[in-house]
């Protein structure tokens, strides 16, 4: 395996994320993963080797999928197709970068919900709601909902992002956008959930960035249905009524929440097996997910 990469240092103009280092080259943005991984907001010190691999093929294959459903940014990921003043870092973009349409991004983090697990639990606990939206008596921890819902988030410069309602959401970017996020949302959870449990993973949920195109049209942006932005679990070994089994970063998580942290920064270093397991899962959500390997 190469060796981690926590920053990509390009000649261009360039915002840099939790995860993602994304330069601006004119008329086309270029996306490129690096191997950092945040927790509760914060990133972690030190990196898990191929991860930003591992987002930027998962993200690829579901483009692909879902590409004649919605309309994405996605313009090429080999580096052979980018640009010419691109060629000369093909080491470091190889694998792990997306060149793409620019778009403004809608304010707003997509989160579509399909089990009740994680704060969707915690308030379900204490107001027997999830995101203001009123939910049967008696529901488990991590069971199925009646029906997926959608739960949208703002999105925050600084600290954590908060849930709103969808009324709320109208109120911040109008009804015929808001509206159009959400069936956008619901159909490719929904479509993805059901193409998940044929490869034995549950998608108990996971979120979806947006942005206008300059012709006003509404396309799918950033990654999609990662280990980094959904929750992957082994359909085989579902139980409702306790935590499940995970391949995502929830496993980053359970390790700091065991820890004397207070959630800010700076992180601790997350420790080899911590490094090493994380590495595993999302190895393992790529490959029951697709079918195929990854080199990393």
């Amino acid at each position: 395996m190469n060796s981690a990469v926590l920053q990509t240092n390009l000649p261009f103009s360039v915002r840099r994320g939790k995860v993602r280092d994304v330069y601006d080259l004119g008329e086309m943005l270029l996306i490129v993963s690096t191997d950092r991984i945040s927790a509760f907001d914060v990133v972690m010190p030190n990196p898990i080797p191929g991860k930003g691999k591992v987002l930027t093929a998962l993200s690829l294959f579901w483009f692909e999928k879902f590409g004649k459903q919605i309309e994405h940014h996605l313009i090429a990921s080999e580096v052979k197709d980018f640009p010419a003043k691109l060629q000369a870092y093909k080491a470091e973009l190889d694998g792990r970068s997306m060149l793409v349409k620019k778009a403004k991004v809608v304010p707003l983090e997509c989160i579509c919900r399909g089990y009740l697990a994680g704060s969707s639990w915690k308030e379900y606990g204490k107001s027997q709601t999830v995101c203001g939206i009123k939910l049967p008596a008696g529901l488990r921890q991590c069971e199925k909902l009646p029906q997926p819902l959608f739960t949208p988030s703002t999105k925050e410069e600084q600290g954590h992002d908060i849930n709103i309602s969808y009324e709320e959401a109208v109120k911040r970017i109008g009804l015929p956008t808001a509206s159009a996020l959400k069936e956008k949302s619901l159909l490719l959870y929904t479509s993805a959930a059901d193409y998940a449990a044929g490869r034995g993973v549950i998608i108990a949920d996971t979120k979806f960035e947006f942005g206008v195109t300059p012709d006003g049209k509404i396309i799918l942006i950033d990654e999609v249905l990662t280990p980094d932005s959904s929750r992957f679990w082994p359909a085989d070994l579902y139980q409702v009524g306790k935590d499940q089994p995970s391949f995502d970063k929830q496993f980053v998580r359970n390790w700091l929440e065991a820890q004397p942290w207070g959630k800010v920064a700076p992180a601790p270093m997350l420790p080899k097996e911590v490094v090493e397991g994380t590495q595993q899962r999302y190895m393992e959500a790529y490959t029951r997910l697709t079918g195929k390997s990854l080199s990393l």
